[in-house]
């Protein structure tokens, strides 16, 4: 009977010696970073827009705000009103700057995806420079264009 208490009694030193070591010796994982920083705001009322060409497109964009930029939205909860203009201050600079862009593009613009990142490029470095609104980026979230 000696033998099988050694026997439970290493087996258990054993687990016990495992389970300190798995807890106090591994490093703990790492907390995973957000792949996208900041909140993303879609504007509540879509574009349709003449484009250089002729044809017209129709989307809805976005704007990855800056971490601790608010969206505007109150207490109340109030996000847009009649006219579709939401919360965000200086919306419709945001959208002028936005309808300003675009109409200047062909299709062709549009529907390559090179065109599509240098308009979102020029859209974000004029929001930055002649808005108080921090934005980090300029998402199409949809696109359609005739």
């Amino acid at each position: 009977m000696n033998k099988k208490k050694l026997v439970i009694l290493l087996v258990a030193a054993v687990a016990g010696g495992g389970y300190a070591a798995k807890t106090f010796l591994m490093p703990k994982p790492a907390a995973a970073k957000p792949k996208i920083a900041g909140t993303i705001y879609v504007l509540p009322k879509g574009f349709t827009l003449n484009l250089a060409d002729g044809r017209y497109a129709t989307m809805t964009v976005a704007l990855i705000l800056a971490p601790g930029q608010t969206d505007g939205v109150g207490a109340a909860g109030v996000t847009t009103d009649p006219a579709g203009i939401g919360p965000l201050p200086e919306e419709p600079a945001i959208r002028a700057i936005i309808t300003n862009l675009v109409t200047n593009q062909t299709s062709q613009t549009l529907l390559s995806a090179s065109g599509r990142a240098s308009l979102q490029q020029q859209i974000l470095s004029q929001i930055k420079s002649t808005t108080d609104i921090k934005v980090t980026g300029v998402l199409f979230t949809d696109l359609a264009v005739q």
